[in-house]
């Protein structure tokens, strides 16, 4: 039996994030200008409805205009170098010559997009005379820009349609979100708190491979951190998250009042914690001994854990530091990402279910979230209450981010449909999966992967996306 039970949903309000700064330059043969004199107007035209395309997209935009010859693709380059863009986007108009771009894409270190987008769906044929024709070429520069690119060792990409075609702007928002999620990860500070859970070799992450491969920063942080901050909780701040609690969550009958208090205390610290050390994301585990303050620290986690990961920090337990990246890339995306790993296969029924004892995306639940008293979390020390949810029905991905034994990063993803049925009520996130094909089928092919036993679980079909993000980081997908 649950108490205050409420239809009405809520989450807390997210933390700000990073804006994604584009770059945008458009250009075209000055050669043919006085040739054709209405050509260029109407290039510049399409520009501009570019231009407002990609302001609208909830970034900064850097555009350098319109250049005609290499000398203002060299001032371009330059002004969107000193910009510092997270992407480039290059609109070749019509034909241009590549000299005129290379050092754009040199110059700014920065993932290149180029487009070609056309006036219309096709050409008039039998009004249409050479100016006319041109407006239509920027596919004729294309493989030009693209044979320059690989022979300086520029990695490209591109996007081909017509300038109001939804399709062409839908991977090109595709791309710039994906740029966004690199520029992020390298500006992230992944908190790790504690130690791994003993014996999960899987789990175990080298730190500088973070790094190396995701870029960003590694903050070490002790439990102590976390302690010394609980401790400083006032009784006001404690009633706000409680109040907070009650908003969100309906609570069983099995949660305990003193168990409760608690779990808000250190959704006090954690806050504070991660305000303190500006963390992304944060990754703990820690045993502790006989009802010690470590102890009840890492029993006392999942409720603020929860609410850190609405707010847009993936929080997440037993040291999973691969699996909360992930976490923070699909809650970028707008997946929410969960925590979670198998629970069981039910043949009857073919699907997977999954999920974990916290945290919990309180974005992607399918009805109210609500809080369990557990005498005992399974495999950890300590006792408290704990999040349950089912994810919302409809598309989900599953992604997993492996190591492989080279050293190398690799992504794992898989999309599927949560579907109804009886699931687990423990306290934990679960959720029935249907993959499309025999669950244990599926289960050994995930698993032949390689792929730790945590993983995301994404709202959506999602694996577009992330091959867009995995080619901009240079790590190997693999989709089952």
């Amino acid at each position: 039996m649950t108490v205050n039970v409420s239809t009405q949903r809520i989450i807390p309000a997210r933390r700000p994030k990073r804006t994604i700064k584009v770059g945008l330059v458009a250009g075209g043969l000055g050669t043919y200008w006085p040739q054709f004199p209405h050509l260029l107007p109407q290039l510049q035209a399409s520009a501009k409805y570019v231009s407002q395309r990609i302001g609208a997209m909830d970034v900064e935009l850097v555009d350098a205009g319109f250049i005609s010859d290499p000398q203002e693709g060299a001032i371009a380059a330059e002004k969107l170098r000193a910009a510092g863009c997270d992407m480039i986007v290059m609109f070749l108009t019509t034909y241009m010559t590549s000299s005129m771009v290379i050092p754009i894409a040199q110059r700014s270190n920065s993932p290149v997009l180029v487009i070609n987008l056309q006036p219309t769906e096709q050409m008039d044929h039998a009004n249409f005379d050479t100016g006319d024709w041109l407006a239509y070429c920027g596919a004729c520069p294309l493989p030009e820009v693209a044979n320059a690119f690989e022979r300086a060792g520029v990695p490209f990409r591109s996007v081909s349609g017509f300038l109001r075609e939804e399709r062409a702007w839908t991977k090109i928002h595709g791309w710039i979100q994906a740029a966004g999620i690199r520029a992020m990860l390298r500006n992230s500070r992944h908190g790790i708190m504690g130690h791994l859970y003993p014996g999960m070799l899987d789990v175990s992450t080298d730190m500088t491979m973070v790094t190396t491969h995701f870029g960003g920063h590694m903050e070490v942080l002790e439990f102590d951190d976390l302690r010394v901050r609980v401790e400083k909780a006032t009784e006001k701040e404690i009633n706000a998250v409680l109040d907070e609690t009650r908003s969100i969550f309906d609570l069983d009958s099995t949660v305990n009042d003193d168990d409760l208090r608690w779990a808000g205390q250190v959704a006090v610290g954690l806050r504070r914690l991660i305000d303190d050390f500006d963390i992304s994301s944060l990754a703990y585990y820690h045993r502790g001994l006989d009802g010690e303050i470590h102890e009840r620290l890492g029993a006392g986690m999942i409720l603020g854990c929860s609410l850190l990961t609405a707010e847009g920090v993936p929080a997440v337990g037993e040291y999973e530091l691969r699996t909360s990246i992930g976490m923070l890339m699909f809650d970028r995306i707008g997946a929410g990402g969960s925590f979670t790993e198998f629970q069981g296969l039910n043949f009857n029924s073919g699907v997977v279910e999954m999920g974990h004892d916290g945290p919990a995306h309180l974005s992607i639940t399918n009805d109210r979230p609500i809080l369990r008293g557990l005498g005992v979390f399974h495999g950890k020390r300590g006792y408290g209450v704990s999040v349950e949810i089912g994810v919302k029905h409809g598309p989900v991905t599953t992604f997993g981010v492996n190591q492989r034994k080279n050293g190398s990063y690799q992504f794992v993803a898989s999309e599927g449909e949560v579907v109804a049925g009886p699931r687990l009520l423990l306290g934990n996130t679960t959720s029935l999966i249907d993959f499309g094909m025999n669950p244990g089928e599926w289960c050994d092919a995930w698993s032949a992967t390689g792929v730790p036993h945590h993983w995301a679980l994404g709202t959506g079909h999602r694996v577009a996306e992330l091959r867009s993000i995995a080619e901009l980081l240079d790590i190997e997908m693999v989709v089952i």
